[in-house]
């Protein structure tokens, strides 16, 4: 029995009709692809590499403590294990279209929260996973991890064996609770010294340290990105090599986020003149996760991360100008440790399980005006992988949408390339794929700029 951190609690709590918070990847392969049963098979002898994923939530009384892990007694793979045909003629758009209705719906949280979908029917032979993990299990980085058991570094395979597996008992309800009140009382006086005090300092030096961050949040932003939710998804994906992206790094400065950032804002900028909106002053306000997990703490399948807060300056005409715009914002939220101080804030509110339930309730549902997306950039490996002995080709992110904004974008890296995987409302951005057009055009925009720069 495990229990939750602040954020993970935080994500399950927050789970809604309208506000499904799983995160995802859709990974296309060369064929032929495996069959079914012959896929279940893999799953399941490997799972002894992924414990959490044989494992349910169950909550504690009145939320004295966060939810703990279990073993899932029921655990069936068929809840976990899909087959899809892909709709004729299996091209770029029936694959985005599928992913979005398959990534947006909820999971049962009753259960382990996990699927995966054999993708069968693409063009040219290939076939696709479409993975998906409730945000309260990983967080992006680990989930990466987590896909990572289903892959192999090379293409020798040959089936794995069966594995036994016993669930263990689950705990009395007299246990959880006990257990629970444990948590609370032990340590309490270490708790005051070295949680509380702690998290105080670091929130008001992050404070002081950068009074625009709050500013920000009164100038003009992009109301049409905001507003009433509906329970479906659109998603769709654009990519730039790495190499695109380190000419564009090495002639112009920044870092390879710095550039990411910039394209999309070039793509939001895009979408915001398509829809007649566009003004000088258009800014797209950014919620932009980052990694806090020390080096000690990988393969510890827990959320540890934070956020800060972004402009992405849709206004300024020059794509040059932009990136430097966003460089130096960047460059203040590091001098200014703002993800630190939002760690510092989550560690300090989830000491009070019952208060993060409903803070979490309450912030991921609001239709709040301030933050219009979320971008996560989050490293990949760097050379092929192989399923089954099939190469991977593709692999592009799904994040979810929270908080009354209607769109999020997601970049993972694989084998030189940069997947944006971009999700939307159904309703609100039947535009999806312009703001996709107009990150790739940003990064072409950003290599004219970076020859300019290098001569040839």
């Amino acid at each position: 029995m495990q229990r939750m951190n602040a954020l993970d609690a935080g994500m399950f709590f927050a789970e809604n009709d309208t506000t499904p918070l799983q995160i995802g990847t859709v990974t296309v392969f060369e064929g032929p692809a495996p069959g079914h049963a012959e896929l279940v098979r893999e799953i399941f002898a490997r799972l002894r590499f992924a414990p959490r994923c044989r494992q349910r939530v169950r909550t504690v009384p009145l939320n004295l403590a966060h939810p703990v892990w279990i073993d899932d007694r029921g655990f069936r793979m068929a809840d976990h294990v899909r087959h899809v045909e892909a709709p004729a003629p299996g091209g770029p758009d029936e694959l985005e279209e599928l992913a979005g209705r398959v990534l947006g719906r909820r999971l049962d949280l009753t259960r382990s929260p996990w699927e995966v979908w054999l993708v069968e029917g693409l063009e040219d032979g290939r076939w696709a996973l479409i993975s998906k993990v409730h945000h309260c299990m990983v967080d992006g980085l680990a989930g990466i991890d987590l896909l990572s058991v289903l892959l192999d570094a090379g293409p020798g395979w040959s089936p794995a064996g069966p594995r036994l597996w016993t669930p263990a008992p689950e705990p009395s309800g007299r246990a959880v609770v006990r257990g629970a009140v444990a948590d609370r009382l032990r340590g309490f006086g270490r708790q005051a010294a070295r949680l509380f005090l702690p998290a105080v300092r670091e929130s008001i030096a992050v404070a002081g340290a950068a009074p625009g961050y709050a500013a920000r949040l009164t100038g003009p932003g992009a109301s049409s990105l905001n507003g009433p939710t509906v329970p479906l998804r659109r998603w769709s994906r654009t990519c730039a090599s790495l190499d695109e992206v380190d000419r564009i790094r090495r002639a112009l400065g920044g870092s390879v986020n710095d550039v990411v950032l910039a394209a999309t804002a070039s793509g939001f900028r895009s979408l915001l003149a398509a829809r007649g909106v566009l003004t000088a002053e258009s800014a797209v306000r950014a919620l932009v996760p980052v990694s806090v997990r020390s080096p000690d703490e990988r393969g510890i399948l827990t959320n540890r991360v934070s956020a800060v807060l972004v402009d992405l300056p849709c206004g300024e005409p020059a794509p040059l100008r932009r990136l430097h715009l966003l460089r130096e914002q960047m460059d203040g939220a590091k001098s200014a440790d703002q993800a630190a101080g939002l760690d510092a804030f989550l560690r300090l509110v989830g000491a009070a399980p019952g208060l993060l339930a409903v803070a979490a309730r309450t912030a991921l549902r609001l239709r709040q005006p301030l933050v219009h997306t979320i971008v996560t950039n989050v490293p990949g490996p760097s050379f092929p992988l192989y399923a089954m002995g099939r190469r991977m080709l593709e692999m592009d992110p799904y994040i979810p949408i929270v908080a009354g904004s209607r769109v999020s974008v997601g970049i993972v890296s694989y084998d030189g390339v940069l997947s944006f995987g971009v999700t939307g409302d159904r309703d609100a951005l039947p535009d999806l794929p312009t703001l996709c057009t107009g990150i790739r055009e940003g990064v072409d925009e950003l290599l004219k700029e970076a020859a300019r720069k290098v001569p040839a």
